[in-house]
């Protein structure tokens, strides 16, 4: 058997009043824990996966990983020198390269296959995957298949601990690392293809009727927004996305994810989802629903959201990108990276060139704190608040007047009355005008008097 050992789970937090305890590791020892430890390790089950985790140290600990869906032989020789090259420069760029991988296969047998047919026909990819890393001088110190329950070594050739037939998965919670998991409140998402499953159109006859709903609601807003109507069209679809976030809010999820949906898709309207839709396809909108991704009505957000982008029946599927990116924001934003990556890669698959997906795709794969963007959503809505009440009191019209020339006095105060302006007589035109600077009058002929001219000093008051 080949030497598996590798550590992975963070240390838990001190107790405030304790000594620090030394660091928490789990450490596996075996090709059944290392497959046992893959979901604990993405937050899901990866179906039709290629997995590559990066070891690090003399440790070997769990670094960097990577996650893609397993292309068609054709592309085998070109997807893995990219995976191995993406992976390896990734960690470059967090500090070391790894010093191993751990690579995994992971795919169900199709109808009339077998787990074991699986293994053989993906072994030609572990093989060009491991030439691809060894290439980089980075050896796959173990490579796993897992199908049907069942996990394969392509590195192990002791049928004591890795059978021909394969060697059955550990019953899920019963294993040292998923009592680690447990600890320190990581939890699994259930399989990658039930996460996509909540982002996707249901199959059913519904879809007809979204879709001219969908068709509807363009030839509708098209010619507003055209017509230079974006703000207003910007303001009922917020209005609209508000009233659906209530409605939502107030009914809470089901007791599963199936049901959860069901009852979701159940409370919005064909036409409400189709307006909102398009409406969320303007950046400022979109932008401006992205600010509810904390509060309350958090959960609430991230429904309405799933719920958008299953209405994205064909040939609409494109404008997912929009509530599927604001799916992922708010689920990074809440901490659970597995889902936010799982909606941020449904939006890039939707819309490749879609910036805001891209943005925040890259940031959660870098681990970055999502707290700074929220400080900028926090910072946008404050100041746009400081701009309408701005905007508000320049538009406040002025005081009522009682008459055309007195405004009315305040309760309880008494009426302002300006002081009336004396006429001049016609001798007041013959007197002589006072002139500036303060000068009296006291000369000849009405003329000012001559100043006074200050004395000299002399030269010993000077110094």
């Amino acid at each position: 058997m080949t030497d598996h050992d590798a550590s992975a789970g963070p240390p838990p937090p001190p107790a405030p009043d304790r000594e620090p305890p030394p660091p928490t590791h789990v450490t596996l020892r075996s090709p059944a824990e290392l497959a046992d430890a893959l979901p604990y390790l993405l937050g899901f089950h990866p179906n039709d996966s290629i997995v590559l985790m990066a070891l690090h140290g003399e440790g070997r600990r769990f670094g960097g990983r990577l996650r893609l869906g397993i292309p068609v032989p054709d592309d085998w020789p070109d997807v893995s020198d990219q995976l191995a090259e993406t992976l390896v420069t990734g960690c470059l760029k967090r500090g070391a390269p790894p010093d191993g991988i751990v690579l995994y296969l992971c795919q169900d047998p199709a109808e009339g296959e077998t787990s074991t047919a699986v293994m053989e026909r993906l072994r030609p990819l572990a093989q060009r995957l491991r030439i691809a890393c060894g290439a980089l001088d980075v050896p796959v110190v173990e490579a796993l298949c897992l199908s049907d329950g069942r996990f394969w070594s392509y590195c192990c050739s002791d049928s004591r601990c890795c059978p021909p037939e394969g060697t059955p998965l550990a019953v899920p919670g019963t294993t040292v690392m998923a009592a680690a998991a447990a600890y320190v409140g990581i939890r699994v998402r259930g399989t990658l293809r039930e996460m996509e499953a909540r982002l996707s159109p249901r199959p059913g006859p519904w879809h007809e009727e979204q879709r001219r709903a969908l068709d509807s609601a363009t030839s509708r807003l098209l010619p507003r927004v055209i017509a230079g109507e974006c703000v207003a069209t910007r303001e009922e679809t917020l209005d609209l996305a508000e009233r659906l976030l209530e409605r939502l809010h107030e009914t809470p999820p089901g007791a599963d994810n199936a049901e959860s949906d069901a009852r979701d898709d159940a409370l919005l309207t064909t036409e409400e989802t189709a307006t909102l839709v398009l409406g969320l396809q303007d950046r400022v909108s979109r932008d401006r629903a992205a600010e509810w991704m904390e509060g309350p009505r958090t959960q609430a957000a991230l429904r309405l959201w799933r719920a958008l982008a299953r209405r994205c029946v064909p040939p609409y599927t494109e404008h997912a990108a929009a509530p599927l990116t604001l799916a992922g924001w708010v689920a990074w934003s809440s901490g659970e990276q597995a889902e936010a990556r799982v909606a941020l890669g449904r939006a890039l698959t939707a819309d490749p060139d879609y910036l805001f997906a891209q943005l925040l795709h890259h940031a959660c794969n870098e681990g970055l704190d999502p707290e700074t963007l929220r400080e900028c959503l926090r910072q946008e809505r404050a100041d746009r608040a400081l701009r309408l009440a701005a905007r508000a009191a320049d538009t406040k019209p002025p005081a009522e007047e009682t008459d055309g020339t007195r405004p009315a006095a305040p309760s309880g105060g008494k009426a302002t009355v300006p002081r009336a302006r004396r006429r001049r007589s016609a001798d007041d035109a013959t007197r002589p005008k006072r002139t500036t600077g303060g000068a009296s009058t006291g000369g000849p002929a009405g003329k000012p008097a001559p100043r006074r001219q200050p004395a000299r000093r002399t030269t010993r008051e000077r110094r």
